[in-house]
């Protein structure tokens, strides 16, 4: 979308702009009506704030279709969410397998627990971000303990086929992790459909609302294995030392982002009354357009998928025999173009697609961005190319 100045915002990848319409308006009146503390005040503002955190727990439920909505646990964000199963659950001896499209989301925690004696080994992964089904199959182990997949990717949007790799880990009796940072509001997934048992979310990409609020959704197998990684006070069973053993409580310690939860809510009911399929659509309109253009430029490669098939708003490109920093520093300086240029947090993406170490400019569009936005960008690029 553009802003002031006529500046245009391709970095959706990072964080939505703009949010869902009425989000910073819910923010604004909690803050300023009554940002009350719920399961601590005994008051009638705090019972109307639980309630729209209720109200929020059941529209997650709802949009990744989970079997009920204590399921839905909060925390700061997919990175904290990711942490609690690989650093609150797994254990030295278990073994994990990845995609090579991982972010470090996932791959810095693994690493750490390294120390404690957990393996992982990565799933083949081609030059386009595409990672077969049948090859999880071939690599689970007796010691294998979980498949963690990203269903799209941040550098290149490629998808990959989770309801597939999740019906093998439920054959296998291994345990399945989606992280959803680039697909959630985007993507339809089904929780129970797809085998899921760790479902990660993030509420300012995709969901449109305010930084700093995620969480995940967790199956009732996995619950009954997994211990809270975060202990302390949740204004329930306060009579104990020990936390509760009910959800979402048990995830749940401290005093939550309410007024993210509260921002979070306005925006999936903006989500649940445009409807998915609207927003993808768009999405992938403006996604085709701009590859068909980017296509006639010289000395340029689009990492990953050429078309709109099997991916997101995401694109990744590559301008060979030039320096990527300064063909978007350039992007933003002379023409008003914020982009991202590096390796994203995600260099094991970055090597499977032969983009590492230069790493590459990152478009990400939002249902918000046009044609015309995408039409001067493109001149920029000439120009900047010439």
């Amino acid at each position: 979308m553009e802003g002031e100045n006529g500046r245009i915002y391709f970095d959706n990848g990072s964080t939505s702009w703009p949010k869902a319409p009425g989000v910073a308006e819910a923010v604004g009146r909690l803050l300023t009506e009554g940002a009350f503390n719920i399961n601590r005040g005994n008051y009638e503002g705090a019972y109307e704030v639980e309630e729209a955190v209720l109200d929020t727990r059941d529209q997650l439920a709802r949009l990744f279709h989970a079997e009920n909505s204590r399921r839905v646990i909060f925390t700061p964000g997919i990175t904290h969410s990711l942490n609690y199963f690989i650093r609150g659950f797994l254990k030295g001896g278990d073994h994990v397998l990845v995609t090579g499209m991982e972010h470090n989301a996932v791959m810095r925690p693994l690493r750490c627990m390294e120390r404690e004696g957990v393996t992982w080994e990565c799933i083949p992964t081609d030059r386009e971000g595409n990672v077969r089904a049948s090859d999880v199959a071939g690599m689970i182990r007796k010691d294998t303990k979980a498949v963690i997949a990203l269903h799209a990717s941040n550098v290149c949007g490629t998808i990959v086929p989770v309801e597939e790799i999740g019906r093998i880990c439920r054959e296998r009796g291994v345990f399945f992790v989606v992280d959803t940072a680039q697909s959630a509001g985007t993507i339809p997934l089904h929780m129970e459909e797809a085998c899921v048992d760790f479902l990660a979310f993030t509420g300012h990409k995709g969901l449109l609302g305010p930084q700093g609020v995620g969480g995940f959704l967790i199956s009732d197998r996995l619950d009954g294995q997994m211990e809270p990684l975060i202990a302390g006070g949740t204004g329930s069973s306060s009579d104990s030392l020990d936390m509760p053993r009910t959800l979402p409580d048990k995830y749940e310690s401290g005093t939550m982002n309410l007024p993210g939860i509260i921002g979070l809510h306005a925006a999936l009911s903006y989500l649940e009354r445009t409807g998915l399929e609207t927003i993808r659509r768009r999405k992938l309109e403006l996604t085709g357009y701009f590859l068909e253009e980017v296509k006639k430029l010289p000395s340029v490669r689009i990492a990953g998928r050429q078309g709109t098939e099997g991916r997101v708003a995401v694109v990744s490109l590559d301008f060979e025999g030039r320096d990527n920093a300064v063909t978007a520093f350039r992007l933003e300086q002379e023409y008003g173009i914020m982009t991202r240029v590096g390796l994203h947090c995600a260099p094991m993406a970055h090597r499977a697609l032969g983009t590492f170490p230069q790493g590459t400019v990152r478009f990400a569009f939002s249902a918000s961005n046009t044609e015309d936005e995408i039409d001067r960008c493109v001149r920029a690029l000439h120009s900047i190319l010439d």
